[in-house]
């Protein structure tokens, strides 16, 4: 078990750039500390339909799929794991569905429009915490998926290190749905990392905004977008992994 004095990947600079989006954390120099969470542990069972109050109204709110992709649920959760199929992006696992998407991939390799729908908000989180994490895919990917309404949005999309660590191993393995009232949604994945004889569980929180016919980030708090946390294992989580 790692100690303070025994570094884990999970603790490293480029881990934290290569497993999950912290869009702010290298470029504003900040550092977090994994001593909690933020989020209370939900259970996963409980529907929940209220957004924060803190939430901006979204631009471009609607219904209608950006890629024509059918399905809508303006309130609801997930209790078991959606079907998927688990192709790989380098080393790394993703999920996609015909019903959930990613419904289009672009000529950058960007994978992007997923149902309107808690199930399609997981899909967008879960590829949004691979495609962020590799130097083919990232900086395109920030700047479609990063929400308009983003606090210094330009400044973030241009300055995001990108890049994974080869010698780190990251793959999802659970997930749970905090919130979700079809137009904003909050997804916490949990991913586990194995890299330099460690291996460490970790928690990305991200806060969606369905924007423009697709779901986009909107960080609630710019100096920690996904709040961070490494947590012991994936016990409360629903199982989800290739």
């Amino acid at each position: 078990m790692a100690t303070d004095e025994t570094p884990t990947p999970w603790t490293q600079p480029k881990f934290l750039i290569a497993a999950v989006l912290v869009i702010a954390l290298v470029i504003l120099g900040v550092v977090i500390a994994f001593s909690g969470r933020d989020e209370p542990r939900e259970g996963s069972s409980t529907p929940t339909a209220t957004s924060s109050a803190t939430t901006p109204v979204p631009v471009g709110a609607g219904v209608e799929s950006a890629c024509g992709l059918p399905g809508y649920a303006e309130s609801g959760t997930l209790t078991t794991a959606p079907a998927a199929e688990w192709p790989f992006q380098g080393t790394t696992a993703y999920p996609t569905s015909p019903e959930f998407g990613p419904g289009v991939t672009s000529p950058e390799g960007v994978r992007y429009c997923f149902q309107h729908t808690p199930s399609g908000a997981l899909f967008a989180a879960a590829n949004a915490i691979v495609q962020g994490s590799f130097v083919d895919t990232s900086g395109a990917w920030i700047e479609y998926f990063l929400s308009k309404q983003t606090p210094n949005r330009d400044q973030l999309v241009n300055d995001t290190a990108m890049g994974a660590s080869a010698e780190t191993r990251m793959n999802i393995v659970g997930f749970r749905v905090l919130a979700y009232d079809g137009e904003t949604a909050r997804i916490d994945i949990a991913v586990r990392a194995v890299g330099g004889g460690n291996t460490v569980y970790g928690s990305a929180v991200y806060d969606l905004v369905w924007e423009d016919g697709d779901w986009r980030l909107l960080p609630l708090d710019a100096s920690n977008p996904l709040r961070l946390a490494q947590i012991p294992d994936a016990s409360g989580y629903i199982t989800w992994e290739e």
